[in-house]
């Protein structure tokens, strides 16, 4: 594979992974909306009966929150933001994936410690077993195009650099 193949394959891994990361902050802002179209269109879904009772609970602390303390919201519009600023930063290894392969390695990193935080926060915060797997898949989908993008990063710098031009 020539450098200019690993470079492009780079780019499309980190460009999925951005994907994801910018859809992720972008959803953690309208909570309220999301939360009620989730609860309306899985009403009469044949869903297993914890299921319905997690989304009703969830449904009835996110509208009850909005409408009480909307304040506490700004704690879910920091997290959008942290989401963007952080797809931010993989703009550098976009650019320049050599010189910035270590935003991709902390972002491998970022990735594994989703597992202990969802492990942990998850039944303190009274979080269904069934939802924290979800949390759990956001690290294990979240590293499989940063492993790959790493991967071909790998390659290029084994890649030798091109002889210089003589005159």
């Amino acid at each position: 594979m020539t450098p200019q193949e690993h470079l492009r394959r780079v780019r499309v891994w980190l460009a999925v992974f951005l994907i994801g990361l910018v859809l992720a902050g972008l959803t953690a802002f309208p909570l309220v909306t999301e939360v009620t179209l989730l609860h309306r269109l899985t009403a009469d879904l044949p869903l297993p009966a914890d299921v319905h009772r997690w989304i009703d609970t969830v449904h009835a602390g996110i509208t009850e929150m909005d409408a009480r303390y909307p304040f506490l919201a700004y704690g879910t519009d920091w997290l959008a933001f942290a989401h963007l600023v952080i797809a931010v930063a993989f703009l550098g290894p976009l650019r320049d994936p050599v010189r910035n392969v270590w935003v991709v390695q902390w972002g491998m990193v970022n990735c594994v410690a989703i597992v202990p935080l969802a492990l942990i926060a998850g039944p303190v915060r009274g979080i269904p077993w069934w939802w924290t797997l979800i949390d759990l898949s956001f690290g294990v989908f979240g590293i499989i195009p940063l492993l790959l993008a790493y991967r071909h990063i790998r390659a290029l710098t084994a890649t030798p650099a091109a002889a210089p031009a003589t005159a």
